[in-house]
Order: C-alpha cells, then structure tokens, then sequence
C-alpha cells in the first residue's frame, strides 16, 4: 500500500496524543438534586423521603387521580421533606406527555439548581385476563411505566451529560421476571424498562452516568392493601425471608445506587423480593 508502514498508519503521520479521561471526582450526596417521579405517595415517597434523610434537595411530581386527593398526600410529603432541612420542589406532571416532562426538569433546575439523580418511580397497573384486556389498558401501562421514564431520561439527559455525572434508577418488578395472571401489560411494561435500563446505560456510560433498576416484590404500599389477603399471605409465605418488603427496604438500594459507594454498577438489575424469585 503506497506511502503506508507496516502498522496501517501513513508513513510521518503524527498522531494526536490520546485524551487525558476526565476524572471522575467522588461527590457527597449532600447537596445534590433528586427527581423522584410519583413521589407523592407509596415507595416514591419513601424513596424522597430516604434522599431527603441523605441531605440531597428533592423534587417529585404526581398525577391528579378522580377518586384520591393526591394533591393533599403531595402537601404533606412536601411537608415530611422539608423538615429535613432540604429543599423540596412537588409539582403535578403526567410522566406521558413529553412537554410537561421538558417544563417540569425546567421547573426543577431553576428552583433546586440542577439535577443529578433521576428515580423513575411513576407506575400504574390495570390487571385482568390477556384476553379481555381493552387497548386502553394496554396503553395506559405501556404509556406510564416505559414511555414516560424514558421521557423523563431524555429530558434530563443533556443536563447529566454536559456535567459529565449521574445516576439514574428505573423501578422495575420481579414481575418482569416471573409473571403471575393477569398482568401481562404490567409485567410487559416492567420487562421492557429493564431493556431501557441497559440500553440507556450504554449509550450515558461513555459520560459518567450509572443507569440501573431495582425490581422489587410484593412491597407494603397502599397497592398491596388492595390485593386480596390471601394473594399477601402467599407472597410472604413463598418469600425467603417469609415478608413482604417495607418501602424503606427498596428505598436504602436506590439511595445506594446512587451514592458514590455504586460508581463501578451500571447496567444493573437489583432484585429486592425477599428471594420470591427463588421459591
């Protein structure tokens, strides 16, 4: 090959010296800026309340719901934040409308000055046979728990890679793993955000953001109470540990991932289900 040495390169070729890698600082949580989406209630609000107990400023949306005062439960979170000593930002905004998204992590970098942990909490279920599930059910899952975290991973995306840090945790579900009847929307949905996971931590890998998910079991929420008492009593019996998890059990892992301590996690899916999955 003309003018070409042995190695491929042309011959007197100069190259350019290889790029110093940006160090990666260790930063306390202290300080730093969480979103917490469906924040208001249930593990979103023990997950808040858990950054919130870490000093980290917390920002958490909800969604109006006909037949519930979500906008109270919001008050009184936003009041339990506070008394940390931190600051809060709770605002309504549907996960599914890609605007809202854009101008609530607007809202929130200019009350709070910035984002550096997203927890993508946001999830609904409408269960019932695969065939007689209705398109609108269909959707309404798909729509909430996989579109809009990954609305929200795009919105927060630019802000995460110019500042070259990050960590972003998906609330999945060991349903994604072992289905039980009558969920298929769920456990599409939660199956599916366990891909975004792992694609979105390779394409923010290369600028120092950690993506991972936790799938938690049968968890103590007001969704539990509403399942039949038999369907709890077996999910403890069929657990390991013989308990369902507290809100705090799932809360600590997502505060891990995304302390400094999880630097070298991402891709990641920690199951937090008492060994469920094992039984």
């Amino acid at each position: 090959m003309f003018g070409a040495s042995r190695g491929g390169r042309a011959s007197g070729a100069t190259l350019a010296p290889k790029a110093e890698p940006v160090p990666t600082v260790p930063r306390e949580m202290k300080g730093s800026v969480a979103i917490v989406t469906g924040g208001a209630t249930g593990l979103g609000r023990a997950i808040a309340l858990e950054f919130a107990r870490r000093g980290v400023n917390v920002a958490f949306n909800y969604l109006h719901v006909p037949d519930r005062d979500i906008s109270a439960q919001a008050l009184l979170t936003e009041t339990a934040l506070r008394a940390f000593g931190v600051g809060v930002y709770g605002a309504a905004c549907d996960v599914r409308d890609s605007a809202a998204v854009e101008r609530f992590v607007a809202a929130v970098k200019g009350e709070l000055g910035g984002v550096h942990y997203l927890v993508n909490n946001a999830g609904i279920a409408h269960d019932g046979a695969l065939w007689r599930l209705t398109d609108a059910a269909w959707r309404e899952v798909l729509d909430t728990n996989v579109t809009g975290a990954f609305h929200c991973i795009r919105s927060v995306a630019p802000t995460l890679r110019k500042q070259r840090y990050g960590k972003i945790v998906n609330v999945a579900s060991h349903q994604a793993y072992t289905p039980g009847f009558g969920i298929a929307n769920y456990a599409a949905s939660k199956a599916a955000l366990v891909g975004l996971t792992r694609s979105a931590a390779v394409d923010l890998g290369p600028s120092n953001i950690n993506v991972n998910a936790v799938a938690p079991g049968f968890v103590r929420t007001e969704m539990l109470s509403k399942l039949p008492p038999e369907v709890v009593e077996r999910a403890e019996k069929e657990s390991l540990l013989n308990r369902v998890a507290e809100p705090e059990d799932v809360a600590n892992v997502v505060a891990f991932l995304c302390s400094e301590e999880a630097r070298h996690i991402t891709g990641q899916v920690i199951l937090v289900d008492g060994g469920l999955t094992l039984a």
